[in-house]
């Protein structure tokens, strides 16, 4: 067990991610390694950053979506601007089913600019609308939801579409949460 133990701590070691490893002992008739965290980008955790990239590819593959290359993209951007990460997808889905109705080779899955800009890819569609959401939204006084639906959109249900596909992403990152919770022995 301890050569295990130093095995991993000395692989987290060369991967330059030991800097803030917090293990928690599980108690019981052997015990097992519960790895809580590490820091990648800034204060944000690898953990944290992994849930939520499994979570949105996992609905955006069960909708058949066209952004499901791109969940790097929304990972990042939602780092960048410091934005819920499922803010992006639910809007997507909500303005486009994730992609999958917009104009043809338009790229853009938000509807941005009444859905006419054309973006060269879905990546810079959702790095534009991350960064027009942060400035032109939050950083004036949009704090939710519904703040940020009566600028994007002139009907009164957006963001209540919005909301219903954040919980939807919610749901899945807490089935996520239940699964990671059991403990694997070694």
């Amino acid at each position: 067990m301890k050569k295990i133990f130093l095995f991993i701590i000395s692989i987290l070691f060369f991967l330059n991610v030991s800097k803030d490893v917090n293990a928690t002992f599980v108690a019981g008739t052997s015990a097992g390694i519960n790895y809580t965290s590490y820091e990648v980008k800034g204060n944000k955790k690898q953990d944290e950053l992994m849930l939520k990239k499994m979570v949105i590819k996992k609905i955006l593959d069960k909708y058949d979506s066209p952004l499901v290359n791109d969940v790097d993209s929304f990972i990042s951007t939602c780092y960048k601007y410091d934005l819920n990460c499922f803010l992006l997808p639910s809007i997507s889905a909500v303005e486009s089913t994730f992609g999958k109705f917009s104009y043809s080779e338009s790229h853009n899955p938000f509807g941005w600019g009444a859905g006419k800009i054309f973006f060269d890819s879905y990546a810079l569609a959702i790095e534009t609308v991350g960064k027009g959401l942060r400035k032109d939204y939050i950083d004036k006084g949009a704090e939710t939801i519904d703040d940020i639906g009566v600028i994007y959109c002139e009907g009164n249900t957006w963001a209540s579409k919005v909301k219903y596909f954040m919980n939807l992403f919610l749901k899945e990152e807490e089935n996520q949460l239940i699964l990671k919770s059991y403990t694997v022995e070694l």
